[in-house]
């Protein structure tokens, strides 16, 4: 894992030879101990509690009020400047999503990797750019990182059964900073708080750590374990419930009765998941009133006699029943059909798949996105057939797998899929954005 480096040296000397913040750099916050002051053309703006950002404006050098514990609950960010995104929480009506009651296009990328490879905040900010510049207006990320080395960027840390939670500056401030960055390029964040793999821990941390066990689908049912899910839930969660730039939390990346163990308990099935899903979107609505919540599986059917793998059930996850749940506010779904036995007719197979879902949607009544996909082989022309029948089936928004950037620091991950703002499929989603938002 790359060490957080420290923030890019950008500091001016102000008039009484202190000096000041950096565009983009932290000023404030409870518990900042750092500069509260920044450099001219840059106002310090309260983006939560926690966190106050030099955000680019036309004023003289702004020093941060002191960082001290509110007294009051918080009634949400204020800016001192025009944020570049609304302030609204993004809600549903029916098949839509909406922002201050108008129609709001779930349409964007992933980037799993902005909170967790040691950005700083100019890069992160770079990154963020280059999504937007498509016309995006949503990021998928991961808002976990489970380790038993406090190495980098973490954040949660586990000795045997003892977890430690870091709220510090390679931790929640570290996610402090994406949503500072996001909120500057005018993006909302989707953000998953956990993994059914073992990149970046994952579930099958807690059920080691806590149950000594390498059975993956514990996870879903051991109550030690449950506790401290919620336990980090309630800390991740509830430091950002007042913050727009959110737009919806899931309960994990991909959950699957396996894992990447391979083993199971032997009693994992479609129910186990499904009950798993309502008890902990239920929580999260217990304590976060203003967030949508999904599930973030990849919208498998339970349909055992079905010809192809994804919709036979097998992998413990049954799309409809889950939809169905009524504290999981929209579906989710992803299309790899190269990973899933279907590298023969991608392109074909990946329509049908996207015009199932949208079946499914108009059933239930509710938003279903496709929040990744991919396939590593004619990508434009591939592409080009699966977002236009997004458009034309209905389907509330999608999220192309994954983000790239050209950085100071280097390039951003390429697991194959990467989209990079001078490759081929970069201009189709820019184009695909415009479609997506203008569709009635």
């Amino acid at each position: 894992m790359i060490l957080l480096p420290s923030l890019v040296a950008l500091a001016l000397v102000i008039s009484s030879a202190q000096a000041a913040q950096p565009v983009y750099a932290q000023c404030g916050g409870i518990g900042w101990t750092g500069d509260t002051t920044c450099v001219s053309g840059t106002v310090c703006t309260t983006l939560n509690d926690w966190y106050f950002q030099c955000l680019p404006g036309t004023s003289v050098p702004t020093t941060a009020p002191p960082a001290t514990t509110p007294t009051t609950t918080p009634s949400g960010p204020t800016t001192t400047v025009s944020p570049p995104a609304s302030t609204g929480f993004v809600k549903t009506s029916g098949t839509r999503f909406t922002l201050n009651g108008a129609r709001y296009t779930v349409v964007g990328s992933n980037s799993y990797w902005i909170g967790l490879t040691g950005l700083s905040t100019a890069n992160m900010n770079a990154a963020f750019a280059d999504i937007a510049k498509t016309g995006a207006t949503t990021v998928r990320t991961w808002g976990f990182n489970e380790v038993t080395s406090q190495n980098g960027n973490w954040l949660q840390s586990w000795s045997g059964s003892t977890s430690t939670i870091n709220t510090g500056a390679t931790g929640l401030q570290n996610f402090d900073n994406v949503v500072a960055a996001a909120k500057a390029n005018g993006l909302r964040l989707i953000v998953a708080l956990t993994n059914n793999w073992a990149d970046y821990g994952g579930m099958d941390v807690y059920v080691k750590q806590i149950a000594n066990s390498a059975n993956h689908d514990l996870f879903y049912t051991n109550a030690a374990v449950q506790t401290a899910f919620k336990n980090y839930i309630k800390t991740f969660v509830g430091r950002y419930v007042n913050e727009p730039t959110i737009l919806a939390w899931e309960l994990a990346n991909e959950p699957r009765c396996k894992g990447s163990t391979g083993t199971t308990s032997g009693s994992c099935t479609t129910t186990t998941v499904t009950n798993w899903a309502k008890t902990i979107s239920a929580y999260i609505k217990s304590i976060d009133p203003n967030h949508l919540v999904g599930l973030g599986d990849e919208g498998f059917y339970n349909q055992p006699s079905a010809p192809t793998y994804p919709y036979q059930g097998s992998e413990g996850v049954d799309f409809d029943a889950n939809l169905a749940i009524d504290t999981l506010d929209f579906g989710t779904f992803h299309s790899y059909p190269e990973s899933w036995g279907q590298s023969g007719n991608s392109q074909a197979w990946g329509t049908q798949w996207i015009a199932d879902h949208a079946a499914s949607q108009n059933k239930v009544g509710k938003p279903v996105i496709i929040e990744e996909f991919g396939v590593t082989n004619n990508q434009p022309t591939v592409y080009t057939a699966w977002l236009n029948q997004v458009v034309s089936s209905g389907i509330a928004g999608d999220l192309i797998w994954q983000a790239g950037s050209h950085l100071s620091s280097g390039n951003t991950p390429n697991d194959g899929y990467a989209v990079y703002p001078d490759g081929a499929v970069y201009p189709l989603l820019t184009s695909h954005a415009v479609s997506l938002k203008s569709r009635g």
